[in-house]
């Protein structure tokens, strides 16, 4: 059982790893509004890209804000009566903030005053302070959001396109979260 475990962590290392460096989209001059969960660009204008190994030694040191923008699935409506409703758990980054739903393309003032507000509590006024923004591989949500901090004028945004699948890869620890 042992060496099918270890079979199935190369295995998944090498999908993500292969999603990543396989097929990569250009940088768009705005915003992904549709098919979020496709190939991502390999920069972000105003950003650092980071690559697994350095996610891991920002979250060792404490010296990066981490934040996870993965869509909340919302109960979905017209359940039929006595349908019991179970959210997903999300696993994500020990220590990170989940901020759901700030990764869209366009997001209404509500969306927007929430992003502001969870940045805000990790962050403060501090625009300086590294931030690290992730999802999932070939995840759109993360590049957006990313580039929305770097247009409010955030200085040290990092982006993390492997996210939980690069994380979990490479063997490093998940903690249940709830979104702020």
């Amino acid at each position: 059982m042992r060496n099918c475990s270890c079979a199935l962590a190369v295995l998944l290392t090498v999908l993500v790893t292969t999603a990543f460096a396989g097929e990569t989209a250009p940088e768009p001059t705005d915003y992904r509004t549709e098919n979020y969960r496709a190939p991502v660009p390999a920069t972000l204008k105003g950003a650092k890209v980071v690559t697994t190994e350095e996610t891991i030694a920002l979250w060792k040191d404490k010296s990066a804000v981490f934040v996870d923008v993965l869509p909340r699935d919302p109960k979905p409506a017209n359940l039929p009566a006595g349908t019991i409703w179970r959210e997903k758990v999300r696993e994500d980054i020990p220590g990170s903030i989940w901020l759901a739903n700030v990764g869209y393309g366009i997001i209404n003032k509500e969306t927007e005053a929430y992003f502001r507000k969870g940045l805000k509590s990790r962050l403060g006024d501090d625009t300086k302070r590294k931030v690290l923004f992730y999802c999932m591989a070939n995840c759109w949500m993360s590049w957006n959001a990313a580039k929305r901090a770097v247009e409010w004028g955030y200085k040290s945004v990092l982006w993390y396109p492997l996210g939980t699948d690069g994380w979990t890869a490479a063997k490093q620890p998940t903690q249940k979260n709830e979104p702020f």
